[in-house]
């Protein structure tokens, strides 16, 4: 009683005080134990929950409790960080705008300047600000693909990438003390009066703008193409940058799902707004066939992630998987001039097939554990005098070309995707063809991930994958173990015994890699929590006989169905 009784004294908002005061007079005491049992964890993706009252939810109070905590890691950790300041901005959901105010509002009242956007912003856009600006810190408000009732609050280093350990400890302990102390507030006008807010206008965002469209990775041509770009914002920020930087190269045939255009926190026609899920997908479909676009494209609701359909022979319409996206992209930036050695990476999870089209493209390649944070983090560590940072990419829909952003952006690389598939049209190919030739060269490889149940009454899946290795899987031999909480590789010798070991270099993790005789690949990452593996499947094969890539593509695809399925089973005995 103690708890509720301080959280109604400090809360700002008169609704998550009522939404309290209501819980506390229907004597709903599960639903309290929920939200003040415990707090909101603060890790290297910032903050991210359901908005309601209580520290366990995201709402104005534990947003300023939030900037209170990083503004004085950023005073303590940052040199000049108050003088450089912070970018903020915001997505279209319901309070991310007043989230954006509490932030700026408590980070200026600390002597930090701030510069907040105008409006919505894409988290690209956001993030382009930090090395522009030479910020000490960005923060975005949003909860991306999430459905409506979430939202969050991203914060990004002075290095423009997502934080990483030892930051997002180090801020999550200034929280805890910010939580028992007063907040300090200054109002925006009164921050802008003593030149410590600065509005991010429309000029900031041309800029963004300019920046991609004078990347090396973008043609400049603007002749007019001749493909046609069906789009969809996903009611999310990203529709006038997106149609923008299209017009600007010459993509003049492009067309908006109407619906889906301007900035609805409430998502209305997509059940959850993340272009991975089914469905979320079928209005850009329907109008991509109406107008016989090329491509059907999507970004998130923050424009952060890109997605995309691509139009078959038969005139249909499949979706691409995040790795054939990644290997596409890859290809074709490798494939242009270079003066220096070019590096390229994805994360554990994501396709080996990269790795092999690197190679052949005479590039670096390099892996990291799952997370943007980890690419942008470890690519600008391996940037030096003869090395230069290309592209890097996880097949959950996230892509960075270049340096201009050190993070996920959806925008820039739905310009880079339509100038593929434009010269490929060019040649007189298709995605499809190219997709076929990488095949044929390196094996055709399929990608899958499942979330499994498990029986809540057996042990630590974990412990027992780790006590008693498999030696194969739905049948086939296990040829290599990786454990990354133990960070060292097994190669399995004769008879299923244990061969040499290796260390491996990567940030521990309680993740599982079996790597198949066969070439294929199995990851399993156990929840800590409860009686749940979450697993990454990558089957390989060769093309059999005269088959042609659908054909090699759809067995592959039934192939992986059975192995899913036998694997599924063999985990829960």
């Amino acid at each position: 009683m103690e708890k509720l009784t301080n959280w109604l004294a400090r809360d700002p908002d008169p609704r998550t005080r009522e939404e309290l005061q209501y819980l506390i007079d229907e004597k709903e005491y599960s639903e309290l134990e929920d939200r003040f049992g415990k707090r909101l964890e603060f890790g290297t993706a910032g903050l991210r929950g359901k908005v309601g009252c209580g520290p366990n939810r995201m709402n104005r109070l534990v947003i300023q409790e939030t900037a209170a905590g990083l503004g004085h890691y950023l005073i303590d950790n940052i040199s000049k960080a108050a003088s450089r300041g912070v970018v903020v901005g915001y997505d279209g959901r319901t309070d991310s705008k007043q989230f954006a105010i509490d932030t700026a509002s408590v980070l200026t009242a600390l002597g930090i300047k701030v510069f907040l956007t105008h409006d919505v912003a894409a988290t690209p856009v956001v993030a382009f600000g930090i090395k522009h600006l030479n910020a000490a810190a960005a923060v975005v408000v949003t909860a991306s693909h999430n459905p409506p009732e979430y939202n969050g609050f991203k914060v990004y280093w002075e290095n423009g990438a997502q934080i990483i350990p030892p930051h997002d400890s180090g801020i999550a302990a200034e929280i805890a003390i910010a939580a028992t102390r007063p907040i300090p507030l200054m109002s925006l006008s009164d921050a802008e009066q003593r030149e410590q807010l600065v509005w991010l206008t429309e000029d900031y965002y041309q800029t963004y703008r300019t920046s991609v469209n004078q990347s090396p990775f973008i043609e400049g041509d603007t002749s007019e193409k001749s493909i046609a770009v069906a789009y969809t914002a996903m009611h999310g920020v990203g529709a006038k940058m997106a149609e923008d930087l299209l017009h600007d190269n010459g993509f003049n045939k492009v067309f908006s799902v109407a619906e889906q255009r301007e900035p609805d926190g409430l998502f209305p026609t997509v059940n959850f707004p993340n272009p991975e899920e089914d469905g979320a997908m079928d209005l850009v479909l329907e109008l991509a066939e109406s107008v016989e676009a090329a491509i059907a494209c999507a970004n998130d609701p923050d424009a952060d992630r890109f997605a995309v359909a691509a139009r078959q022979q038969d005139t249909t319409y499949k979706m691409l998987t995040g790795d054939q996206i990644g290997v596409l992209l890859a290809n074709y930036l490798l494939s242009l001039p270079h003066t220096k050695q070019q590096l390229v990476g994805n994360s554990i999870v994501s396709s080996t097939l990269l790795a092999k089209v690197a190679k052949s493209h005479g590039a670096t390649y390099f892996q990291t554990l799952t997370g943007f944070k980890w690419l942008a983090n470890v690519g600008m560590q391996l940037e030096d005098d003869e090395n230069e940072f290309l592209f890097a990419y996880e097949e959950a829909l996230g892509y960075t070309i270049g340096t201009q952003v050190r993070d996920k952006d959806g925008l820039s690389t739905l310009v880079v995707f339509s100038q593929l598939v434009e010269q490929l049209k060019q040649n007189g190919k298709t995605v499809w063809d190219v997709l076929a030739q990488i095949s044929f060269e390196h094996g055709v490889h399929v990608n899958a991930q499942r979330s499994i149940q498990l029986d809540p009454n057996s042990p630590s899946i974990g412990a027992k994958l780790r006590s008693t290795p498999p030696k194969q899987i739905a049948g086939v031999g296990i040829s290599v173990i990786e454990d990354l909480q133990s960070s060292l590789r097994f190669t399995i010798g004769g008879k299923g015994s244990m061969g040499k070991t290796e260390a491996i270099h990567l940030p521990a993790s309680d993740v599982l890699i079996y790597h198949m005789e066969d070439g294929s690949r199995i990851i399993v990452r156990p929840s800590g929590t409860e009686p749940k593996l979450k697993v990454y499947y990558e089957l390989v094969t060769e093309f059999e006989g005269n088959e042609n890539y659908p054909e090699a593509l759809l067995r592959a695809e039934e192939k992986m169905a059975q192995l899913i399925e036998q694997h599924q089973q063999e985990l829960n005995k």
